[in-house]
């Protein structure tokens, strides 16, 4: 079953391919979720598309906090 167009575009910005290693394994963790819960076909609906929304707010500020100790280590 096809995604909604609002799933569709949310899931873009848990790709992690793009960020250096020690963000890449952050936010990798929040890719699989994403697209874990997006695969279920027990969920669907606007409340899928408000829970990835959320997962996509925790995942920038968990990429923030490793960018945070990075700029420390440095």
């Amino acid at each position: 079953m096809p995604h909604h167009p609002s799933v569709t575009a949310i899931l873009k910005h848990f790709a992690y391919d793009h960020l250096p290693p020690r963000l890449r394994d952050v936010s990798r963790r929040f890719h699989d979720l994403a697209h874990g819960l997006a695969g279920d076909e027990q969920l669907d609906g606007p409340e899928l598309t408000v829970a990835l929304r959320k997962l996509l707010e925790s995942k920038d500020c968990a990429v923030r906090a490793a960018l945070a100790i990075e700029g420390q280590e440095g």
